[in-house]
């Protein structure tokens, strides 16, 4: 029981996270410094709000003074962690999968820009591919997520949203988990060849979207997935349209009987609100703690909300 109760307590550990610091130009800047962060790493489940542009809302974020040098053409990390002092060790629980992704917004003042409304443009996506998801690489990788910056865009004030999207509980509306935090960047040496094609933020993606609304259950190592949001801006492709026209259909899998399951042993610890509370072989804490009900997602995914 005591073995139960510290491994229910190592997989919630890292439910949540939260984009805590940049690195670029070979330099790791400070937790929080120029990234507005909110204490609390909850999510963004209403694609609809103000809040999906730089989080805030249920996780209201700290005000940041600083701004960032960013070289045009460089790449640049967004760092995650579980909390403000979470370890590389420590970044968001496996059982999150989903894309990232990052989108630059052009203002005049970075540090007062709230972020809501037009001038965003998607710069990086990573989805699934042979079974691998865009969160696993940034688990994996320590909590480094890679972000190129345009050489082609105009110098000036940007703010650098960095995004990751956890899919396991999406099998139902408003199921989507989303994580976001904004930088505060001066980007130099920009040629301002290129004017991306701008996209307002609530409004880049659909509760019904195919990359927001899936069952990751269902899906194997041939499937495809369409990330969410408008074209990927590329200097040598500009991001014309107003999103993806073809999406792609759900996958067929083939019905394979589902053994039974024995119950859920009550380890006695308690899992807080978002976290994991059950579902198929699922070991970890079943109780949710004062005020919460373990909600049933789906087949594998039981939540406490």
């Amino acid at each position: 029981m005591k073995f139960l109760s510290l491994l229910a307590a190592a997989s919630t550990a890292t439910a949540h996270t939260i984009f805590v610091q940049l690195d670029a130009g070979g330099k790791v800047y400070p937790v929080s410094h120029a990234i507005r962060t909110p204490t609390y790493d909850g999510p963004i489940t209403n694609v609809n709000s103000n809040d999906l542009a730089c989080n805030g809302g249920p996780n209201p974020t700290m005000k940041s003074n600083e701004v960032i040098t960013v070289q045009a053409g460089t790449t640049v990390k967004a760092v995650w962690r579980h909390t403000l002092t979470s370890g590389p060790n420590n970044v968001m629980d496996a059982s999150h999968k989903g894309p990232t992704l990052a989108y630059l917004k052009k203002v005049s003042n970075a540090l007062t820009d709230t972020g809501i409304g037009g001038g965003w443009f998607k710069i990086q996506e990573d989805g699934y591919n042979g079974g691998n998801w865009g969160t696993s690489k940034v688990i994996n990788n320590a909590g480094l997520h890679y972000i190129d910056i345009p050489s082609c865009i105009a110098p000036g004030q940007y703010l650098l949203r960095a995004e990751m999207i956890a899919l396991h509980g999406a099998g139902s509306s408003g199921g989507a988990q989303l994580y976001m935090e904004c930088a505060q960047i001066n980007i130099v040496g920009g040629t301002g060849a290129v004017s991306p094609k701008t996209y307002s933020i609530p409004g880049i993606y659909k509760s019904n979207d195919p990359g927001i609304l899936v069952n990751i259950y269902s899906m194997t190592t041939s499937s495809k997935y369409t990330i969410p949001g408008p074209p990927l801006f590329t200097c040598a492709g500009g991001s014309g349209g107003s999103g993806p026209v073809t999406t792609q259909p759900e996958p067929v899998v083939e019905e394979v009987p589902v053994p039974t399951q024995p119950e859920p042993v009550d380890s006695g610890c308690e899992a807080a609100q978002w976290q994991q509370c059950g579902g198929q072989n699922y070991s970890g804490c079943t109780r949710c703690a004062a005020g919460f009900t373990c909600k049933n997602i789906n087949q594998y995914y039981h939540q406490c909300s």
